[in-house]
């Protein structure tokens, strides 16, 4: 497609790699049978797919296969997870942050909506959680940590392995919406301090509307799809065998690819906030620990709905993709303690494996004539 403006919005979504593709194309159609068709050969042939994607994520992400629940992505996963393990374990309160992913805060809606106890965490300018107060609310009762690793507005990184450690001390269990930490950060879940862990597809050149939830073997969930108890009875319906094939490729190239793409990201990452600077931005969350594909900017006493709309040569965001028809301010930034204006002043650029140093270059170019029209 021509004339089509550069993408610097790849927290939001991802195009889909080419090997993943070719992987995925023949289980639209040519191999096309149901996994759970257990008595001839076209079911056979899915289920073995399936079977490959398992392996894959299994050996990239250091988890069993009999921990993986395919899922229609990371909002479902959360919701399973955080649902599912609550409604097993009814003494147990739900801990989340004030600067979570909307598919964490709503369920957290829901919940407090039953009468479970639900305790929102303050932060601080960079998006930090304070980990004496966490340890106060863990030393009055069993609970439920629901954290993001990756925060999807600021790229903030939370030390996971530190809270996870801390939670299971006083018997505690942990879920981690890792959506932008998968394929960007090493992980390994058999070794880390983590019991429940969301992600998806089209976030890592997958395909959308597809992902996981991993979950410890010794963690109980209660289905919230029900029909058929598929997947150990933990989420019923026909797989989707297509997009668990692009999920399992998507995986296996993210995590072989960690560590140059991680080296690209960080350069582009560099290279723009240093030039940023030089047109007003403030880099919000720049005093924590941030991942490599993800730079918030405010740009003080601008608009940012005003910005994104002179910004046609570039696509960006203001805030997640998922709470995109709010004109709310952000609620991260909200939380961080930005007024109003700064909030609304302040927008995402993400970067992917298929920017290019120039489109860095054209995107502060175009940046500049903007802001010093």
């Amino acid at each position: 497609m021509k004339n089509l403006p550069i993408y610097l919005d790849y927290a939001a979504t991802t195009p889909v790699a080419e090997e993943v593709l070719a992987d995925m194309l023949p289980y639209f159609s040519s191999v096309f049978g149901n996994p759970s068709s257990r008595h001839h050969a076209f079911g056979w042939f899915a289920e073995e797919a399936v079977d490959t994607a398992l392996s894959q994520i299994s050996e990239s992400l250091g988890v069993l296969k009999s921990e993986i629940v395919f899922t229609s992505g990371a909002t479902e996963s959360i919701n399973l997870a955080l649902k599912g393990f609550l409604s097993q374990n009814i003494d147990y309160k739900l801990i989340t942050i004030k600067t979570e992913h909307k598919a964490t805060l709503d369920v957290a809606q829901q919940l407090a909506v039953t009468g479970r106890e639900i305790v929102y965490l303050d932060v601080d300018s960079d998006g930090n959680i304070s980990i004496e107060t966490l340890e106060k609310e863990l030393q009055k009762g069993p609970a439920l940590v629901a954290l993001l690793w990756v925060n999807n507005e600021t790229g903030l990184i939370h030390p996971i392995d530190e809270i996870g450690a801390l939670v299971h001390r006083y018997g505690g269990k942990v879920h981690v919406d890792a959506t932008q930490a998968v394929g960007k950060m090493p992980l390994n879940f058999k070794e880390m301090q983590i019991d429940l862990l969301s992600f998806s597809a089209h976030k890592i050149y997958g395909p959308k509307g597809v992902g996981a939830l991993l979950v410890k073997k010794d963690i109980k969930i209660a289905a919230q799809i029900a029909g058929g108890g598929h997947q150990r009875g933990r989420r019923s319906g026909t797989l989707n065998v297509p997009g668990i094939v692009g999920l399992g490729k998507a995986v296996e190239l993210s995590v072989k690819n960690l560590n140059e793409n991680h080296a690209h990201l960080h350069s582009l990452k560099t290279r723009f906030e240093e030039k940023v600077i030089g047109l007003g931005g403030k880099i919000n969350s720049a005093g924590g620990e941030r991942a490599v594909h993800i730079s918030n900017i405010c740009f003080v006493g601008k608009d940012g709905e005003d910005l994104l709309m002179k910004l046609h040569k570039i696509a960006i965001s203001n805030g997640s993709a998922c709470n995109s028809a709010s004109t709310l301010p952000s609620h991260v930034l909200k939380a961080m303690g930005y007024s109003d204006a700064d909030a609304y002043s302040s927008l995402r650029f993400s970067f992917g494996v298929n920017t290019k140093t120039e489109d860095i270059d054209m995107a502060l170019e175009h940046l500049a004539e903007v802001i010093f029209q």
